[in-house]
């Protein structure tokens, strides 16, 4: 069969290309075309743009991009028309997706939807357009499937692909802990360049106040050019390229930025201050709409404030010192994150879940083949 996958940023890259492998052992003859990054390209997909050419974010950012987005908008139907794909298959990114969902639907595409967009968290709208569009959500996290169905959408939960992600990290060669002659704090300051400019500034800034630990930012290639100018702030202060899941498995604390990082740091055990800050018109339009308590995805599951957010104004060197330090080794505050951890993975459920949303997208493509 012919697979047409769209992921717009470096999660959904990493999760798409972990379907395509078990798609893989489904089909032995798939094919498969994508908007994607390295990791699907990895896999075997044909990239037709790369998401380092994809990820904007923000109301404001979006506008100042409005003309490059029309027109990935418009390559990208007509590449869809031109490669006529057995199924059409969305990763996440909403915005994009969901016009690309709409046009697949009116020209007789199916559409399946891997990844939900926050919905739930905001533009609940989107349910409507998701419930015409969209054949069938594929959902990775525990509360989806309940506020899917309430909507009459038909939803599967295969549980969550980070579990996956880790399990296959665990088993490789690549497991290895990163060498340093003092303990490592791991800095997530997110990939996109309006994150990084946002994040890392004050990320960078602990490091001044601790000169005990090592700092190393996670790193993405196409935003090398980026970080440079905070490796002077201190001596203790690096950077790694790709090696995310290595550093997190070295690390004895971290500061991330919301995001899919959130869980990966508590799959992997690691105590946590979550961060997040955007443009001052975004951060204002989103409080207005967006109606859930928590931002990152670890408090969200668990439904409690497990690990502590700075968000916009409360980002502050002060505020992030003082939160550091309740979860450094020996803390109360750092038990009750690795307790609340546990509770989490056991929510999560086990490694397994791109198979078996693999199996479930195949069993419902190939009943459709045979009608």
């Amino acid at each position: 069969m012919k697979y047409y996958v769209i992921a717009g940023e470096p999660s959904g890259d990493l999760h798409a290309a972990n379907l395509i492998r078990s798609l893989k052992k489904c089909d032995d003859n798939a094919e498969f075309r994508a908007w994607g990054g390295d990791e699907m390209m990895d896999e075997g997909a044909v990239i037709v743009r790369h998401i380092r050419d994809l990820a904007f974010m923000g109301f404001v950012e979006v506008l100042a991009n409005i003309r490059t987005i029309s027109r990935n908008l418009r390559l990208c139907k007509d590449d869809l028309t031109e490669f006529q794909p057995d199924v059409l298959i969305l990763v996440d990114y909403p915005g994009f997706n969901l016009r690309i969902a709409e046009y697949a639907k009116k020209h007789n595409f199916r559409v399946f939807y891997y990844i939900s967009p926050q919905v739930w968290a905001w533009k609940k709208n989107r349910v409507k357009k998701i419930r015409r569009f969209v054949d069938k959500m594929f959902v990775i996290l525990p509360f989806e499937e309940e506020f899917y169905k309430q909507h009459n959408v038909p939803v599967f939960y295969g549980g969550n692909p980070v579990m996956d992600e880790v399990e296959q990290f665990r088993k490789s060669a690549d497991r290895t802990e990163i060498e340093s002659d003092r303990e490592i704090i791991a800095l997530l300051p997110g990939s996109r360049s309006q994150e990084i400019k946002k994040m890392l500034p004050v990320m960078a800034a602990l490091a001044v106040k601790y000169p005990q630990y090592v700092f190393i930012i996670a790193g993405v290639e196409h935003q090398r050019e980026l970080y440079h100018p905070f490796l002077e702030i201190a001596e203790n202060l690096r950077i790694v390229f790709g090696k995310t899941y290595r550093l997190l498995n070295s690390s004895t604390a971290a500061i991330v930025t919301s995001g899919t990082a959130t869980l990966e740091t508590a799959v992997f055990g690691v105590p946590q201050v979550v961060c997040y800050a955007g443009s001052v018109i975004s951060v204002t339009i989103a409080r207005r709409l967006i109606k859930i308590p928590y931002i990152s995805l670890v408090n969200l599951i668990l439904d409690k404030p497990a690990v502590k957010e700075l968000i916009q104004s409360q980002l502050k060197i002060d505020n992030l010192h003082r939160e550091f330090g309740k979860i450094l080794p020996g803390t109360d505050t750092r038990r009750e994150i690795v307790s609340s951890y546990s509770q989490l993975k056991e929510m999560l459920g086990g490694a397994g879940a791109s198979e078996r949303i693999a199996n479930e997208m195949w069993s419902l493509l190939s009943k459709n083949n045979t009608k």
